[in-house]
Protein backbone atom coordinates (compact mmCIF):
# COMPACT_ATOMS: atom_id res chain seq x y z
CA UNK A 1 0.00 0.00 0.00
CA UNK A 2 3.16 2.46 -0.25
CA UNK A 3 6.24 2.97 -2.61
CA UNK A 4 9.26 2.94 0.47
CA UNK A 5 12.23 5.75 -0.30
CA UNK A 6 15.41 5.82 1.19
CA UNK A 7 16.49 8.75 2.10
CA UNK A 8 20.38 9.46 1.27
CA UNK A 9 22.13 12.42 2.30
CA UNK A 10 25.94 13.27 2.77
CA UNK A 11 26.35 14.29 6.45
CA UNK A 12 24.86 13.07 9.54
CA UNK A 13 23.36 14.98 12.96
CA UNK A 14 24.03 12.93 15.78
CA UNK A 15 21.10 12.99 18.20
CA UNK A 16 17.68 14.40 17.77
CA UNK A 17 18.05 17.93 19.28
CA UNK A 18 20.75 18.36 16.69
CA UNK A 19 18.07 17.17 14.15
CA UNK A 20 15.07 19.70 15.51
CA UNK A 21 17.55 22.58 15.14
CA UNK A 22 18.17 22.25 11.71
CA UNK A 23 14.31 21.85 11.09
CA UNK A 24 14.13 25.37 12.85
CA UNK A 25 16.86 26.98 11.05
CA UNK A 26 15.30 25.79 7.92
CA UNK A 27 11.90 26.73 8.64
CA UNK A 28 13.05 29.89 10.13
CA UNK A 29 15.49 31.04 7.45
CA UNK A 30 15.65 28.50 4.35
CA UNK A 31 12.09 28.73 2.78
CA UNK A 32 10.21 31.86 2.97
CA UNK A 33 10.55 35.14 4.24
CA UNK A 34 9.28 36.46 7.56
CA UNK A 35 6.60 38.63 5.91
CA UNK A 36 5.51 35.80 3.89
CA UNK A 37 1.86 34.52 5.95
CA UNK A 38 3.03 31.25 5.05
CA UNK A 39 6.37 31.61 7.03
CA UNK A 40 4.11 32.65 9.95
CA UNK A 41 2.04 29.34 9.47
CA UNK A 42 5.26 27.05 9.24
CA UNK A 43 7.33 28.46 11.98
CA UNK A 44 3.92 28.23 14.38
CA UNK A 45 2.65 24.88 13.56
CA UNK A 46 6.60 23.87 14.06
CA UNK A 47 7.64 25.62 16.92
CA UNK A 48 4.14 24.38 18.58
CA UNK A 49 5.17 20.79 18.30
CA UNK A 50 8.23 21.06 19.32
CA UNK A 51 6.63 23.18 22.38
CA UNK A 52 3.64 20.52 23.15
CA UNK A 53 6.50 17.38 23.20
CA UNK A 54 8.20 19.17 25.69
CA UNK A 55 11.48 19.40 23.51
CA UNK A 56 14.99 20.02 24.64
CA UNK A 57 16.55 21.87 22.39
CA UNK A 58 20.16 22.39 21.88
CA UNK A 59 21.65 25.43 23.26
CA UNK A 60 21.43 28.40 20.43
CA UNK A 61 18.36 26.58 18.38
CA UNK A 62 16.39 29.88 18.97
CA UNK A 63 18.90 32.21 18.17
CA UNK A 64 17.15 32.30 14.37
CA UNK A 65 14.09 33.64 15.90
CA UNK A 66 16.39 36.70 17.96
CA UNK A 67 15.18 39.12 15.49
CA UNK A 68 11.99 38.12 15.54
CA UNK A 69 11.46 38.26 18.92
CA UNK A 70 12.78 41.20 19.36
CA UNK A 71 10.21 43.52 16.86
CA UNK A 72 7.20 41.51 17.56
CA UNK A 73 5.30 44.15 19.13
CA UNK A 74 5.89 46.11 15.95
CA UNK A 75 4.45 42.51 14.02
CA UNK A 76 1.26 42.51 16.59
CA UNK A 77 0.59 46.33 16.12
CA UNK A 78 1.02 46.19 11.74
CA UNK A 79 -0.54 42.69 11.63
CA UNK A 80 -3.56 42.26 14.20
CA UNK A 81 -5.42 40.09 11.39
CA UNK A 82 -2.35 37.34 12.16
CA UNK A 83 -2.54 38.04 15.92
CA UNK A 84 -2.86 33.99 16.72
CA UNK A 85 0.15 33.00 14.55
CA UNK A 86 2.19 35.98 16.41
CA UNK A 87 1.12 34.80 19.71
CA UNK A 88 1.67 30.95 19.27
CA UNK A 89 5.07 31.64 18.30
CA UNK A 90 5.60 34.05 20.78
CA UNK A 91 4.75 32.21 23.61
CA UNK A 92 6.40 28.92 22.17
CA UNK A 93 9.12 30.47 21.89
CA UNK A 94 9.22 31.77 25.57
CA UNK A 95 8.40 28.41 26.55
CA UNK A 96 11.36 26.52 24.90
CA UNK A 97 13.16 28.65 26.75
CA UNK A 98 14.11 31.74 24.69
CA UNK A 99 14.71 35.11 27.00
CA UNK A 100 12.12 37.56 27.80
CA UNK A 101 8.33 37.58 28.88
CA UNK A 102 6.93 39.69 25.92
CA UNK A 103 3.77 37.30 25.87
CA UNK A 104 2.05 38.53 28.78
CA UNK A 105 1.95 41.64 27.61
CA UNK A 106 0.80 40.32 24.00
CA UNK A 107 -2.18 38.09 25.60
CA UNK A 108 -3.45 41.05 27.13
CA UNK A 109 -3.59 43.35 24.43
CA UNK A 110 -4.49 40.83 22.18
CA UNK A 111 -7.58 40.73 24.76
CA UNK A 112 -7.92 44.56 24.78
CA UNK A 113 -8.07 44.84 21.34
CA UNK A 114 -11.17 42.20 20.96
CA UNK A 115 -9.04 40.54 18.73
CA UNK A 116 -10.93 37.09 19.22
CA UNK A 117 -14.09 38.93 18.94
CA UNK A 118 -13.52 39.19 15.49
CA UNK A 119 -13.76 35.97 15.06
CA UNK A 120 -15.72 34.24 12.54
CA UNK A 121 -15.86 30.67 14.13
CA UNK A 122 -15.97 29.05 17.25
CA UNK A 123 -12.87 27.28 16.68
CA UNK A 124 -10.82 30.05 16.05
CA UNK A 125 -12.27 31.38 19.41
CA UNK A 126 -11.37 28.51 21.16
CA UNK A 127 -7.87 28.86 19.65
CA UNK A 128 -7.73 32.33 20.88
CA UNK A 129 -8.60 32.03 24.25
CA UNK A 130 -6.45 28.73 24.95
CA UNK A 131 -3.71 30.88 23.65
CA UNK A 132 -4.58 33.87 26.24
CA UNK A 133 -5.07 31.49 29.17
CA UNK A 134 -1.66 30.48 28.58
CA UNK A 135 -0.73 33.90 30.21
CA UNK A 136 -3.57 34.10 32.72
CA UNK A 137 -5.99 35.97 30.16
CA UNK A 138 -9.28 34.95 29.16
CA UNK A 139 -10.11 37.33 25.93
CA UNK A 140 -13.81 36.10 25.69
CA UNK A 141 -15.07 36.02 29.08
CA UNK A 142 -18.62 36.25 28.27
CA UNK A 143 -19.00 33.51 26.33
CA UNK A 144 -19.22 31.01 28.37
CA UNK A 145 -20.66 28.49 25.75
CA UNK A 146 -18.07 28.03 23.87
CA UNK A 147 -16.77 24.83 25.08
CA UNK A 148 -20.36 23.38 25.30
CA UNK A 149 -20.97 24.44 21.25
CA UNK A 150 -17.69 22.81 20.14
CA UNK A 151 -18.51 19.50 22.18
CA UNK A 152 -21.73 19.31 20.38
CA UNK A 153 -20.11 19.39 17.37
CA UNK A 154 -17.47 17.05 17.96
CA UNK A 155 -20.20 14.46 19.18
CA UNK A 156 -22.48 14.42 15.87
CA UNK A 157 -20.84 11.66 14.95
CA UNK A 158 -22.90 11.14 11.38
CA UNK A 159 -21.04 14.46 10.15
CA UNK A 160 -17.75 11.66 10.44
CA UNK A 161 -18.73 9.14 8.32
CA UNK A 162 -18.91 10.93 5.05
CA UNK A 163 -15.85 12.55 3.40
CA UNK A 164 -15.52 15.95 4.80
CA UNK A 165 -11.69 16.58 5.66
CA UNK A 166 -12.18 19.97 6.72
CA UNK A 167 -14.84 18.94 9.33
CA UNK A 168 -12.50 16.06 10.61
CA UNK A 169 -9.63 18.67 10.87
CA UNK A 170 -11.86 20.62 13.18
CA UNK A 171 -12.61 17.72 15.18
CA UNK A 172 -8.78 17.12 15.63
CA UNK A 173 -8.56 20.74 16.89
CA UNK A 174 -11.67 20.83 18.97
CA UNK A 175 -9.24 17.61 21.31
CA UNK A 176 -6.27 19.51 20.58
CA UNK A 177 -7.44 23.07 22.69
CA UNK A 178 -9.84 20.87 24.86
CA UNK A 179 -7.04 18.88 25.97
CA UNK A 180 -4.13 21.52 25.94
CA UNK A 181 -2.26 19.29 23.92
CA UNK A 182 -2.29 16.49 25.97
CA UNK A 183 -1.76 18.35 29.10
CA UNK A 184 -5.25 17.29 30.20
CA UNK A 185 -8.13 15.26 29.94
CA UNK A 186 -10.53 16.76 27.41
CA UNK A 187 -13.55 14.75 29.01
CA UNK A 188 -14.83 13.70 25.46
CA UNK A 189 -17.82 11.86 25.23
CA UNK A 190 -18.35 8.10 23.68
CA UNK A 191 -19.97 10.31 20.81
CA UNK A 192 -17.10 12.30 20.27
CA UNK A 193 -14.77 8.77 20.58
CA UNK A 194 -16.60 7.31 17.50
CA UNK A 195 -16.68 10.81 15.72
CA UNK A 196 -12.91 10.57 15.63
CA UNK A 197 -12.88 6.79 15.24
CA UNK A 198 -15.34 7.39 11.95
CA UNK A 199 -12.94 10.63 10.81
CA UNK A 200 -9.92 8.13 11.06
CA UNK A 201 -11.07 5.24 8.89
CA UNK A 202 -11.89 7.62 6.32
CA UNK A 203 -8.57 8.58 6.44
CA UNK A 204 -6.93 5.52 6.27
CA UNK A 205 -9.23 4.16 3.12
CA UNK A 206 -8.36 7.40 1.70
CA UNK A 207 -4.27 6.83 2.79
CA UNK A 208 -4.15 10.69 4.21
CA UNK A 209 -1.35 10.63 6.37
CA UNK A 210 -1.48 14.08 7.24
CA UNK A 211 -5.26 13.48 8.53
CA UNK A 212 -4.72 10.18 10.44
CA UNK A 213 -1.85 11.37 12.47
CA UNK A 214 -3.69 14.14 13.79
CA UNK A 215 -6.39 12.09 14.41
CA UNK A 216 -4.28 9.37 16.44
CA UNK A 217 -2.89 12.38 18.47
CA UNK A 218 -6.26 13.47 19.01
CA UNK A 219 -7.01 9.78 20.17
CA UNK A 220 -3.61 10.24 22.66
CA UNK A 221 -4.48 13.16 23.87
CA UNK A 222 -7.57 12.09 24.66
CA UNK A 223 -6.62 8.62 26.52
CA UNK A 224 -8.13 6.88 23.80
CA UNK A 225 -6.76 3.92 22.29
CA UNK A 226 -5.29 4.04 18.99
CA UNK A 227 -5.75 1.28 16.31
CA UNK A 228 -2.36 -0.63 15.97
CA UNK A 229 -3.51 -1.26 12.10
CA UNK A 230 -2.99 2.73 12.02
CA UNK A 231 -0.15 3.41 13.77
CA UNK A 232 1.75 0.50 11.86
CA UNK A 233 0.69 1.73 8.57
CA UNK A 234 1.89 5.93 10.07
CA UNK A 235 4.88 4.48 10.65
CA UNK A 236 5.60 3.15 7.51
CA UNK A 237 4.85 6.59 5.61
CA UNK A 238 7.52 8.15 7.13
CA UNK A 239 10.19 6.29 4.82
CA UNK A 240 7.86 7.80 1.91
CA UNK A 241 9.69 11.07 2.20
CA UNK A 242 12.54 12.74 0.74
CA UNK A 243 14.39 15.84 2.21
CA UNK A 244 15.79 17.70 -0.92
CA UNK A 245 16.90 21.36 -1.62
CA UNK A 246 14.58 22.93 -4.31
CA UNK A 247 12.75 26.04 -5.28
CA UNK A 248 9.25 25.18 -5.18
CA UNK A 249 7.48 25.55 -1.56
CA UNK A 250 4.56 23.88 -2.58
CA UNK A 251 5.32 20.87 -0.52
CA UNK A 252 4.37 17.62 2.04
CA UNK A 253 5.79 19.55 4.64
CA UNK A 254 2.72 19.87 7.33
CA UNK A 255 2.44 15.97 6.67
CA UNK A 256 5.94 15.66 7.47
CA UNK A 257 5.17 17.75 10.59
CA UNK A 258 2.45 15.79 11.87
CA UNK A 259 4.31 12.25 11.24
CA UNK A 260 6.93 13.19 13.27
CA UNK A 261 4.40 14.30 15.68
CA UNK A 262 2.68 11.12 16.20
CA UNK A 263 5.52 9.21 16.56
CA UNK A 264 6.82 11.34 18.88
CA UNK A 265 3.93 10.89 20.90
CA UNK A 266 3.98 7.40 20.58
CA UNK A 267 7.10 6.73 21.84
CA UNK A 268 8.80 5.85 18.10
CA UNK A 269 11.36 8.69 18.32
CA UNK A 270 9.90 11.06 15.87
CA UNK A 271 12.93 13.90 13.94
CA UNK A 272 15.10 10.77 12.88
CA UNK A 273 16.06 12.34 9.58
CA UNK A 274 19.00 14.47 8.49
CA UNK A 275 18.18 17.67 7.63
CA UNK A 276 20.07 18.91 4.34
CA UNK A 277 21.11 21.97 3.95
CA UNK A 278 19.64 24.78 1.31
CA UNK A 279 15.84 25.65 0.37
CA UNK A 280 14.95 23.03 1.95
CA UNK A 281 11.10 20.98 0.54
CA UNK A 282 9.26 17.56 2.12
CA UNK A 283 8.92 15.84 -1.04
CA UNK A 284 6.06 12.31 -0.66
CA UNK A 285 6.00 9.63 -2.60
CA UNK A 286 2.16 8.61 -2.68
CA UNK A 287 0.04 5.50 -2.99
CA UNK A 288 -1.10 5.27 -6.57
CA UNK A 289 -4.25 3.81 -5.33
CA UNK A 290 -7.33 5.36 -3.86
CA UNK A 291 -9.50 3.06 -1.53
CA UNK A 292 -11.97 5.81 -0.28
CA UNK A 293 -12.75 6.79 -4.20
CA UNK A 294 -13.74 3.30 -5.19
CA UNK A 295 -15.71 2.35 -2.54
CA UNK A 296 -17.47 5.46 -2.45
CA UNK A 297 -18.59 5.21 -6.33
CA UNK A 298 -18.99 1.34 -5.29
CA UNK A 299 -21.74 2.62 -3.37
CA UNK A 300 -23.23 5.38 -4.94
CA UNK A 301 -23.79 3.18 -8.09
CA UNK A 302 -25.76 0.77 -6.30
CA UNK A 303 -28.58 3.82 -5.96
CA UNK A 304 -31.33 2.62 -3.96
CA UNK A 305 -29.88 -1.47 -3.66
CA UNK A 306 -27.30 -0.39 -1.27
CA UNK A 307 -28.02 -1.51 2.38
CA UNK A 308 -26.69 0.17 5.25
CA UNK A 309 -25.67 -3.37 7.06
CA UNK A 310 -22.21 -3.65 6.24
CA UNK A 311 -22.48 -7.53 6.75
CA UNK A 312 -24.95 -7.36 3.86
CA UNK A 313 -23.10 -5.45 1.47
CA UNK A 314 -19.52 -7.36 2.60
CA UNK A 315 -19.23 -9.50 -0.43
CA UNK A 316 -21.15 -7.78 -2.81
CA UNK A 317 -18.83 -4.25 -2.02
CA UNK A 318 -15.44 -6.25 -1.85
CA UNK A 319 -16.25 -7.90 -5.17
CA UNK A 320 -16.30 -4.75 -7.20
CA UNK A 321 -12.90 -3.09 -5.40
CA UNK A 322 -9.48 -3.70 -6.64
CA UNK A 323 -7.20 -5.80 -4.97
CA UNK A 324 -5.23 -2.70 -3.20
CA UNK A 325 -8.94 -1.36 -2.39
CA UNK A 326 -9.89 -4.25 -0.75
CA UNK A 327 -6.86 -5.11 1.53
CA UNK A 328 -7.51 -1.06 2.76
CA UNK A 329 -10.85 -2.20 3.27
CA UNK A 330 -10.31 -5.44 5.23
CA UNK A 331 -7.81 -3.15 6.87
CA UNK A 332 -9.79 -0.72 8.23
CA UNK A 333 -12.75 -3.05 9.43
CA UNK A 334 -9.79 -5.11 11.27
CA UNK A 335 -8.83 -1.81 13.35
CA UNK A 336 -11.66 -0.71 14.67
CA UNK A 337 -15.43 -2.49 16.34
CA UNK A 338 -16.99 0.26 15.02
CA UNK A 339 -16.94 -0.42 11.43
CA UNK A 340 -20.44 -1.81 11.06
CA UNK A 341 -21.87 2.20 12.49
CA UNK A 342 -19.16 3.54 10.23
CA UNK A 343 -20.84 1.92 7.12
CA UNK A 344 -24.53 2.49 8.41
CA UNK A 345 -23.43 6.44 7.89
CA UNK A 346 -21.47 6.17 5.07
CA UNK A 347 -23.19 4.29 2.94
CA UNK A 348 -26.19 7.37 3.39
CA UNK A 349 -29.25 5.06 3.41
CA UNK A 350 -32.73 6.13 4.91
CA UNK A 351 -32.07 9.83 4.87
CA UNK A 352 -35.49 11.21 4.05
CA UNK A 353 -36.23 12.19 0.29
CA UNK A 354 -35.64 16.03 -0.24
CA UNK A 355 -39.02 15.47 -2.34
CA UNK A 356 -40.65 14.75 1.03
CA UNK A 357 -38.94 17.40 2.92
CA UNK A 358 -40.26 20.10 0.54
CA UNK A 359 -43.68 18.68 1.11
Amino acid sequence: MTTIVQLNVPFRQHSKAARQAALLKVFAQGRRTQEDVFWLKENAEMLNILESTGADLAPGALDVYGAFHDDIEQRMEFFPQYYRFLLSICLDLEDLGAPGNKGAALTEWVAQQGLPEAELSDLQRAEARRLCARRGIDPLPADDGLDARLRRFAARSQTFAMPNKKAAYELTHIVFYLSEYGRKDPRICAATTSSLMFAGTLAFLDFNADLLAEICLALRFAGQAVPRVWELWLTQQIRTFTLKDCDGLQDDYHEYLMLNWFMSRAGQGGFGDNVPRGRLTFARTRPASAPLRELSQCIYSMGAGRSADWEVMRTEVCGQLSGEAQAALVAAEASTDQFGAFFEGFARVGLRPIAEARS
